[in-house]
């Protein structure tokens, strides 16, 4: 007795695209629909009749083969495609049986597979992406203007702008959208028989006898490059320059575009983390998570899914990038070790970029305590601009001594800066006739903030 994989454990990506196109199902499509290909592309340059490519397409159907049972059957091998080719020739009619599978190796088989659910992955991610990315520029640009305090190192430093650091989000989400696509569009197929010399492929470069009339345009020699082309064109994929089974750069490509994905919504989701606790409140999911003990709170349930992906996906890019060192023509492990953190990293940035969708849509912002929390320091938010007005007066030295003095001041009287500092005024003559109530108003100090985010924005 077993129970599958529901996602019981993983909020994450129940229920999001990623899932579907991840699944044991998918990948066994996937797989069907690669050793289909092969024979097409085999029929396509001679090597096998038409009837035959068309005979394997048709029996390519995961929902005939019980996926289970050659999970369990493919420990004996080491992976399930051993299985699936007896399984696979088994079901065809008897005329194509010798034209499934041939001249492939495993490995040919699974990696193209495993390009074939990334792509198809990738594709609900882009677009969860693009939307992520529309609803932030949404946000920019309403609160282009809209004032906050900028924070480092947890404290208040200077003012900012709600519009700049959504115009930064998108600018991430972007990113990771060029990344994202960038790969999809390199994925290659993989073929090169046992030991990536095609060797197989040549044993069987006799033209096939013809099934029917139509397929006896008897042929020579086949050109083996021209199959790999032919493989490729039928999958939809990029035609590798070499067979790679020891050449991981496409893995290593993909698991790098994909943590950069989750660290780019793990940026926004820290960000909404942050500014969404109680005490700061200047912004909130507009549909939060229910709490099973406490009835009053509102968790911020995407953001928290999306952190928790950013916090996972470096390790799993990690031993991806450990498979590379892999050893001889076709390796034992390093190839083994990629299969499950790489459909895991699928479903965790499938995920978050499905959050990062419903997130971005459902974002509150709250101008009014953002306005409210810039006061929070009496007005030593705006020092930074102080100094550099003083300092012109009185030299930076003394400038910052004054400053220092003045927020010691401020602090233990509990008083607003631009009160202490009227006194200052008094005390130093250079710095007579200054506007403190102008210098002192956070919202006067955003610098570019504006002007940023417009150039942001233009970005398509």
């Amino acid at each position: 007795m077993y129970e599958s994989d529901a996602g019981l454990l993983a909020p994450g990506r129940a229920g999001s695209p990623a899932e579907a196109t991840t699944g044991d199902s998918a990948f066994l499509q996937a797989m069907l629909d690669a050793e289909a290909a092969l024979t097409r592309a085999q029929s396509a340059c001679g090597l096998a009749p038409a009837e035959a490519g068309r005979a394997v397409t048709q029996t390519a159907d995961a929902d005939r083969f019980d996926v289970r049972d050659l999970a369990l059957r493919a420990r004996s091998g080491g992976n399930p495609v051993i299985p699936l080719v007896v399984d696979l020739t088994a079901a065809v009619p008897e005329h194509a049986r010798p034209y499934v599978h041939r001249g492939a190796t495993s490995q040919d088989i699974l990696d193209t597979a495993a390009m074939l659910v990334a792509s198809r992955t990738l594709a609900t991610v882009l677009d969860d992406l693009e939307r992520a990315a529309g609803e932030v520029a949404r946000h920019a640009a309403t609160h282009r203007d809209t004032q906050m305090a900028g924070r480092t190192l947890t404290q208040h430093a200077v003012p900012t702008t709600f519009g700049l650091k959504a115009a930064g989000w998108r600018a991430l989400i972007l990113d990771a959208r060029d990344r994202l696509s960038a790969v999809r569009a390199s994925l290659p197929a993989q073929l090169g028989g046992a030991a990536g010399t095609l060797a197989a492929f040549s044993a069987f470069s006799a033209p096939a006898a013809p099934i029917a009339q139509e397929d006896t345009d008897g042929q020579g020699e086949v050109d083996l490059l021209a199959l790999v082309a032919a493989y490729a064109r039928e999958l939809g994929l990029t035609e590798p320059v070499l067979p790679w089974h020891t050449l991981r750069t496409p893995i290593a490509d993909l698991a790098g575009a994909l943590a950069f994905t989750a660290g780019a919504l793990g940026k926004m989701a820290a960000d909404v983390l942050t500014l969404s606790r109680t005490e700061i409140g200047e912004v909130e999911e507009e549909e939060g998570g229910d709490s099973s003990a406490l009835p009053h709170k509102a968790n911020p349930v995407h953001a928290t899914l999306i952190a928790a992906a950013a916090r996972r996906a470096p390790g799993l890019a990690a031993t991806l990038y450990g498979s590379l060192a892999a050893e001889d023509e076709r390796p034992a492990g390093a190839w083994h070790a990629e299969w499950e953190p790489l459909r895991d990293l699928l479903r965790l940035v499938g995920g978050a970029a499905h959050d990062g969708a419903a997130l971005a849509a459902g974002l509150r912002v709250v101008p009014y305590t953002m306005r409210e929390n810039l006061q929070l320091t009496d007005g030593l938010i705006v020092s930074e601009r102080l100094a550099a007005v003083f300092a012109d007066r009185i030299g930076r030295a003394r400038a910052r001594e004054v400053l220092a003095a003045a927020a010691d001041r401020a602090h233990s009287e509990t008083t607003d800066l631009a009160d202490v500092l009227f006194d200052v005024l008094r005390e130093e003559p250079e710095l007579a006739g200054l506007d403190l109530a102008e210098l002192t108003d956070p919202t006067r100090y955003t610098g570019s903030a504006g002007p940023l985010t417009d150039r942001a924005l233009e970005r398509r």
